[in-house]
């Protein structure tokens, strides 16, 4: 196997982490690392991260975009702080990379400056497409516009990888390009991180009646539907108990239905919950639910299979391709209220059905989801692009 530069931008990565991206990155990056890559990956400038560093064997550059860019304008200040991504590209001094590596279109006009200038090849991973998220249409303004930035980006190239069959076909048929460019690669986590007690857990004797979620709070996320189910089983489950934790736009608006609904008691919107405190959670959790009404993917449903929680998912999307037909989980309809609470009642009464979840869903993270093989799968990519310069 022969070793390969690699130049990723992102424009999320640790300690930053909305959503999935950060976590890909970061995982993908030391796993080419361990496979005796050459990596160096360029995101934004964050409180509370190092300026330049290294993590391992990968070097991190962090562009400093805390900068007068067009503060009305979320795509064109995203599009002006590119040129600070370019400009840590300049601290490299000299080193060129075989491939660039952009993830997602909020770094475009930055690994393409870069690809054009060096002459390697631009590989983009879509984590999710703006089209997607809002099912299937695009509001004016900023959701057209992204879609504009994502259809140049898929133009300009050379091959692109998404996480799941779901979104290889969003991104074939959203931006028209040939079948044979698009490949599918999960995503993948640290299963032994999420099984591991944090430094300040205290051991737990038994799980409880306690339903967890979290993550980006938007509204395709669903989290609405999780606290209507909730406030259903109220009186059919003793001890129960909800929290969603996150932050985000609808947040505001989840909180004003909670209270609405009279079921603040049992659901709590605690806003961002540490990594050590949501591991914890998970280690004491009757379940875990994902009721996205739209998810690309889902590296949710994996943290939460590592854990070892009982699962209930949404059937949407990369969750429905992620777990259906594996047993790992309970599957319901996305927005049915209904058909989650019976989903929860039957996980938090009925302890050979939620053991069985667990060891199932144990299978299917040791077969699938290790950095090693997605890393694998990724050279290979890398790979297929220089050679077919």
């Amino acid at each position: 196997m022969r070793a390969v530069r690699v130049l990723m931008l992102s424009w999320e990565f640790p300690p930053s982490a909305a959503g999935g991206t950060a976590a890909h990155v970061d995982g993908l990056a030391d796993a080419l690392d361990r496979l005796g890559h050459e990596v160096v990956v360029i995101t934004r400038r964050v409180e509370g991260a190092d300026a330049d560093t290294w993590l391992g064997g990968v070097r991190i550059l962090r562009a400093d975009i805390d900068l007068p860019w067009l503060p009305d304008n979320s795509v064109a200040a995203t599009a002006s702080a590119n040129h600070a991504f370019v400009a840590a590209f300049a601290k490299l001094d000299g080193w060129r990379p075989d491939v660039v590596h952009a993830h997602d279109w909020s770094v475009a006009w930055a690994a393409d400056v870069v690809s054009s200038s060096t002459g390697a090849p631009l590989i983009t991973t879509f984590h999710g497409t703006e089209r997607g998220r809002h099912g299937g249409h695009l509001k004016p303004g900023d959701s057209t516009d992204i879609n504009s930035v994502e259809w140049w980006l898929a133009y300009r190239s050379r091959r692109m990888t998404a996480a799941t069959k779901l979104m290889v076909r969003e991104i074939i048929d959203g931006f028209e390009v040939d079948p044979s460019h698009v490949t599918r690669i999960p995503g993948g986590i640290d299963p032994e991180w999420w099984r591991s007690p944090g430094p300040d857990e205290q051991p737990v004797n038994g799980r409880s009646g306690l339903v967890l979620a979290w993550g980006r709070v938007q509204y395709e996320k669903g989290f609405q539907v999780l606290a209507r189910a909730v406030g259903s089983l109220r009186y059919r489950i003793g001890g129960l108990e909800c929290l969603i934790a996150g932050r985000g736009s609808y947040l505001p608006e989840l909180q004003s239905q909670v209270d609405v609904a009279g079921v603040g008691d049992i659901v709590e919107l605690p806003g961002f919950v540490g990594d050590n405190e949501l591991r914890a959670a998970t280690h004491r959790a009757g379940c875990i639910v994902i009721p996205s009404l739209y998810e690309p993917f889902g590296i949710v449903a994996l943290e939460a299979l590592a854990s070892g929680a009982p699962l209930i998912v949404a059937d949407t999307g990369g969750l429905g391709e992620l777990v259906g037909g594996t047993g790992s989980a309970m599957l319901f309809e996305p927005g049915n209220a209904e058909q989650l609470a019976d989903c929860i009642e039957q996980v938090l009464t009925d302890q050979d059905l939620a053991d069985r979840l667990v060891e199932r869903g144990r299978k299917l993270l040791e077969a699938t989801y290790s950095w090693q093989a997605i890393a694998l799968r990724t050279v290979d990519v890398y790979v297929d692009a220089i050679d077919t310069a």
